[in-house]
């Protein structure tokens, strides 16, 4: 699927500003970044931003990654929007908890910007 209005849910900055140099190289989609899940779930509550995909970070303090799947996952609006997990996290039973509790895929962070963009290339929308 190709997405042109991207959120990411990531509580690191340095992440975030990677991915989206990375986006910016490659596409011309709509980004926004939000450092705070407790706030995307109130603000995506609200209709204050409207996703095509959100790219989430599962490792968050106050409310984590999966907590947020959940939630979003339980309102009848927001439940349609593709949820693809963006993590550091490599491990099995993880990548299948979070596609259990409805992630469309599940996307290790790379460590090199190269293959950022080409992981990216895979889901926005060209330049």
């Amino acid at each position: 699927m190709i997405y042109k209005n991207i959120l990411q849910i990531d509580d690191d900055c340095d992440d975030c500003e990677l991915f989206m140099e990375a986006l910016e190289e490659i596409s011309s989609a709509q980004y926004t970044a939000i450092y705070d899940p407790v706030e995307a779930l109130r603000r995506l509550m609200k209709y204050e931003i409207t996703p095509d995909v959100i790219f989430l970070d599962l490792n968050m303090p106050i409310m984590s990654g999966i907590e947020f799947l959940t939630e979003i996952k339980k309102q009848e609006k927001l439940k349609e929007i593709p949820v693809i997990i963006f993590s550091t996290s490599q491990l099995d039973y993880i990548i299948n908890e979070a596609k259990d509790y409805g992630a469309q895929d599940f996307i290790s962070k790379p460590n090199n910007f190269n293959d950022l963009k080409s992981i990216l290339s895979k889901y926005t929308i060209a330049d």
